[in-house]
């Protein structure tokens, strides 16, 4: 049996270095020509410090934004001057990809810890996709699923109890860091808990209370930000099925390079 791998800022910062980022934000089976082509428009930035802006709200959209590791927030301002947190970006995936049609930025993207990010001016990202066969659907694709990403969300903030909504963002946590080859059962929150209430529409006691009420249920084992699933088919239970999530699985497995 594979020993389970906590996720550690280090190591995904090495696994994007010897990959290059491809193989998490890029589509797979790329010729070599292709890659040295899509290496060549990416711009290495300096890290995003934690409560640092990546980009704001009404800045023009200039680039898209590949996380290589850390993890950042997106979110909106209402009327009232209230912020609104409408995303958790991870390793591997892309940022900005919203602000294409308005040519501007219509959320603010913040660091939840020291973040590295990679740079990929549309213009150029653009003209590559006509070149290279498969980049353009995979882009198509990535939007696709922020679609059905931002419909399951407001389905979840619609209709499911509070303690449905918890179970199904702690679920779709681990699912997306097993893609990462890291443990679907351990590992890290880098949101605060007002963070997260904020995300899941519900005051910050109450997702205090529910991480007490799961660790008293033995579904959960919380200390501080470090969270261990301990009982998989009952937090399965609780979970939203919505955007065809796959299930969690009692053991991890490790799928990186």
């Amino acid at each position: 049996m594979e020993k389970t791998r906590v996720v550690k800022l280090e190591e995904i910062r090495t696994r994007c270095q010897k990959c290059s980022l491809f193989q998490l934000c890029m589509p797979m089976g790329l010729e070599e020509g292709d890659l040295d082509k899509l290496d060549k428009i990416i711009k290495r930035r300096r890290p995003v410090e934690k409560g640092e802006f990546l980009y704001r709200i009404g800045e023009p959209f200039t680039a898209v934004f590949a996380v290589r590791s850390g993890s950042l927030k997106a979110f909106t301002t209402t009327k009232d001057g209230q912020d609104q947190i409408v995303s958790l970006h991870l390793p591997g995936e892309l940022m900005g990809l919203d602000a294409i049609s308005k040519q501007q930025h219509i959320c603010s993207a913040m660091a939840l810890e020291t973040t590295s990010v990679c740079e990929l001016p549309y213009e150029r990202l653009e003209k590559l996709m006509m070149e290279i066969s498969g980049l353009q659907r995979h882009i198509l694709s990535l939007m696709s699923e922020e679609i059905q990403h931002d419909q399951c969300h407001m389905t979840v903030l619609a209709r499911l109890p509070v303690e449905n909504r918890l179970a199904s963002f702690l679920a779709n946590l681990s699912e997306r860091y097993k893609a990462r080859g890291f443990s679907a059962i351990e590992f890290n929150l880098s949101m605060s808990r007002n963070d997260i209430a904020n995300l899941l529409g519900m005051a910050v006691e109450t997702v205090s209370r529910l991480f007490s009420q799961f660790q008293d249920q033995g579904l959960l084992q919380v200390e501080r930000k470090h969270v261990k699933i301990l009982d998989v088919e009952a937090l399965r239970a609780l979970q939203s099925k919505c955007g065809g999530q796959p299930p969690l699985e009692k053991k991890s497995s490790n799928t990186g390079s």
